[in-house]
């Protein structure tokens, strides 16, 4: 892919804020230096220019976005409302549009704060997009299908980016967004009980991630179910078999959803 020449504007360099410039800076559709990060820390961008020189950084948001013909918000939901008082009056509506990635800031809040004639974009990613591997939920407000194209093209170079109905943003956010800490949960249980059985735990860890990876290419190769997949490897009367039911009945799947549904914000 080329280089598209298009100039982003992060606003916040927090744990995702770094994690989107990092990867953006890793893909070949935005070149490193025109990505422009802000943030009141210096600590923080000095970490981002630490992993690669070319972002500039800087502490004046309003600096920033004056060449950008993105602006990505990357700050806590209840900060949005702090920034749009700092920047809103300086934004070009016409060359400029927005993405917000703050959780449960809706489209309605965010043209009140900013404007109804805005293009605006909320975007629900995980940290794997540091790895280029995130999934990236993506809804629109005021878009034109070349602006929602332009977008998932970014997206999908930083992992698989999903376009949704802004209703549907806060499932995703509980499956993919929270879900990565539920993933690293069930790794770290599993390494626990590896050590349990007499494995040392980084010889656990890679035995387990392996074996997330060989799932995850099989359900990918074969486009299938997992309980096909399950059923290949549950002979009758095996191991298996044995272990599922004992997890079963010490309530896993009934726990998975209940977290699920736990973090979903209603």
């Amino acid at each position: 892919m080329e280089s598209l020449n298009l100039k982003i504007a992060i606003i916040g360099a927090g744990n995702m804020g770094s994690a989107i410039a990092r990867g953006l800076a890793k893909g070949k559709l935005i070149a490193a230096y025109n990505i422009a990060v802000s943030d009141i820390s210096t600590k923080n961008l000095e970490l981002i220019q630490a992993a690669n020189s070319q972002i500039v950084v800087n502490t004046s948001n309003i600096e920033i976005i004056k060449n950008a013909d993105i602006i990505l918000l990357a700050v806590k939901p209840w900060l949005v409302e702090t920034i749009a008082n700092e920047i809103e009056s300086k934004l070009d509506y016409k060359r400029q549009f927005i993405i917000s990635i703050a959780a449960g800031v809706d489209f309605d809040r965010l043209t009140h704060l900013f404007d109804s004639d805005a293009t605006i974009f909320r975007i629900i990613p995980n940290t794997a997009i540091d790895v280029l591997q995130s999934v990236s939920t993506i809804s629109s407000y005021n878009a034109t299908p070349d602006k929602e194209a332009l977008v998932l093209e970014i997206f999908n170079e930083l992992g698989k980016a999903f376009l949704v109905p802004e209703n549907q943003l806060n499932a995703f956010m509980s499956l993919s967004s929270c879900g990565i800490a539920y993933a690293f949960r069930y790794i770290r249980a599993a390494m626990e009980g590896g050590v349990e059985m007499g494995i040392y735990p980084t010889v656990a860890k890679n035995v387990v991630l392996q074996t997330l990876r060989g799932a995850i290419e099989l359900l990918e190769a074969n486009d299938s179910h997992p309980e096909v997949e399950i059923d290949k490897v549950t002979t009758p009367g095996g191991i298996t078999i044995k272990g599922l039911n004992e997890m079963e009945a010490t309530g896993f799947t009934n726990a998975v959803i209940k977290g699920l549904k736990a973090s979903h914000l209603k």
